[in-house]
């Protein structure tokens, strides 16, 4: 039986790599969620008109990966005190949010806010939303397994900023 996932981190090149390489995840899917504009392109949302966010959605075995562990993965990889984007990539359609499908996503994502929050691990507020989740548009087939496709690229963006934040905030 497969369950899914969506999570916005900023860029979705950024956000595949950690879950794509996970037992139990059987496909990560860059796309578009959140907007008003149905079947967006990049260019559209990458004009902030469509209200679309860059997520990945995430198809897994709940036998094999929980959500909860899903979560954690998420939070790892994300700065959960920026609003509006994630490192280098500004805007509404980089911000963070956990999308979720149902009351029991959305007590798991709630309880793991809180308790990221209560931690202490960091000095501002935890600021990433929990949204209902809404129609989820994939990504052109170029943006699909960016890190594969585009190593050197990918590698970049990385550098852009979430790669040291990481090491300095999730890898203590």
């Amino acid at each position: 039986m497969e369950d899914t996932a969506i999570f916005a981190g900023g860029c979705f090149w950024c956000m595949v790599k950690s879950f794509d390489t996970m037992p139990g995840i059987d496909k990560v899917i860059s796309g578009y969620t959140g907007g008003h504009v149905p079947n967006p392109t990049y260019e559209q949302v990458s004009s902030h008109t469509t209200g679309h966010t860059e997520a990945v959605k995430i198809i897994f075995d709940p036998e094999k990966i929980s959500y909860k562990q899903l979560v954690d993965i998420y939070w790892h990889q994300t700065d959960p005190t920026d609003a509006m984007g994630q490192f280098q990539d500004r805007g509404d359609n980089y911000r963070p949010v956990i999308f979720v499908k149902d009351d029991e996503q959305r007590q798991i994502a709630e309880a793991s806010k809180k308790a990221l929050a209560e931690s202490n691990q960091f000095d501002d507020p935890i600021v990433t939303q929990i949204e209902d989740a809404k129609p989820f548009y994939p990504a052109e087939e170029e943006h699909q397994q960016f890190y594969k496709k585009n190593p050197l690229r990918f590698q970049m963006e990385e550098m852009g900023g979430r790669e040291k934040f990481i090491k300095q905030n999730w890898q203590k």
